[in-house]
């Protein structure tokens, strides 16, 4: 492994600290590796350490590069500085991933308190968006005034172009109230980004790993709360795709950044039912597949004018692939439908 620290922005005393592990020779078909940017929370006053180097080990332990961002802090903590700083952080990543052996587009950024403040920003207003965020405890809107009067609510700034988040806190935190990742859950699912989250029952703000060398073993803290570190592993790789040992590179992703495909550029199987169903041409074709599973079910399969309003809300969330299984679809049918919906514009 090679360290290698950076010096952004002297006046303002930013640095980044790269830690990058070999590729390629007992790594046979590791070329590339992805890499986390770990953002140390510490209220906008300072870099914690304890969310620093043990957040980045447990990543590296398992196969990803990693880079801890000391952004503008105290004095020079005034807004856009901290966003400025990780956009150069990003482009300066961005220009060594060929000589470090960085994937560009399996870059994640992980952040604490207020450093979770900026990677929530990072993940919704940033040029540099990363392909994910692990937001730790972080403030997003609720408590952000009390960091900084100049940093902005980033749960307003959620749109579609915000990439999958992993969220972890504990419900009792009375430092950063709870809502701050719950309202940031609901702004996500409004806009159908991939999330998974963990509110833990008790414990304390600003546990970092929780694991006892930065959390004592005495804190009254629920002892499930170091497994955020390997969920958000497992998250990660199913966000950006496992190691493939077989060919080199990546397997493929296990989930989307969006749970349907209802802004693609066309019409899918992946596309949520209300989604086709209000696409004269999409509902056309939906309407003659679900009367011919009817006709072949034996009457088992509803149609629309059949169902009740709730019902209907609760069909149309539902994706055509998946409300086609619930009625045993089968899968050449399921496949036909597909390559029809895809010749369709989704307008």
């Amino acid at each position: 492994m090679n360290k290698e620290v950076v010096i952004l922005n002297k006046e303002r005393n930013v640095s980044l600290t790269a830690y990058l592990l070999e590729v390629g020779g007992e790594f046979r078909t590791i070329t590339k590796r992805p890499l986390v940017l770990v953002l140390p929370g510490g209220g906008y006053q300072f870099c914690s350490d304890r969310e620093a180097d043990p957040v980045a080990l447990p990543y590296l332990k398992a196969g990803y590069h990693t880079a801890i961002l000391r952004y503008s802090v105290a004095a020079h903590a005034d807004w856009p500085n901290p966003l400025e700083d990780y956009e150069q952080a990003m482009e300066f990543l961005k220009e060594k991933a060929g000589e470090w052996n960085i994937c560009e587009d399996k870059i994640a950024v992980i952040g604490f308190s207020a450093g979770g403040h900026l990677a929530a920003a990072a993940a919704t207003m940033a040029r540099n968006r990363p392909g994910a965020a692990i937001l730790g405890y972080a403030v997003t809107g609720e408590d952000v005034k009390a960091c900084s009067s100049t940093a902005p609510d980033t749960i307003s700034a959620v749109d579609r172009q915000t990439p999958p988040c992993f969220l972890f806190h504990t419900r009792n935190d009375n430092v950063v109230s709870v809502m701050n990742s719950i309202k940031f859950m609901e702004a996500l699912t409004e806009h159908d980004i991939t999330f998974e989250s963990h509110i833990y029952s008790y414990g304390p703000h600003g546990f970092s790993t929780c694991d006892t060398s930065v959390q004592g073993f005495s804190t009254h803290i629920s002892r499930r709360v170091p497994d955020w570190v390997p969920d958000s592993i497992g998250w990660l790789r199913e966000v950006f795709g496992d190691f493939d040992d077989r060919k080199g590179g990546f397997l493929e992703p296990a989930v989307k950044p969006h749970l349907s495909s209802d802004g693609e550029q066309f019409l899918s199987i992946d596309c949520t039912m209300s989604r086709v169903m209000g696409n004269p041409k999409g509902a056309q074709i939906l309407g003659e597949v679900m009367a011919q599973v009817k006709a072949s079910s034996g009457g088992l399969a509803v149609q629309e004018e059949e169902m009740s309003p709730d019902m209907k809300k609760m069909v149309g969330r539902m994706l055509v692939r998946d409300a086609l299984g619930f009625v045993q679809a089968d899968q050449d049918m399921l496949k036909e439908l597909d390559e029809k919906l895809r010749r369709i514009p989704n307008i």
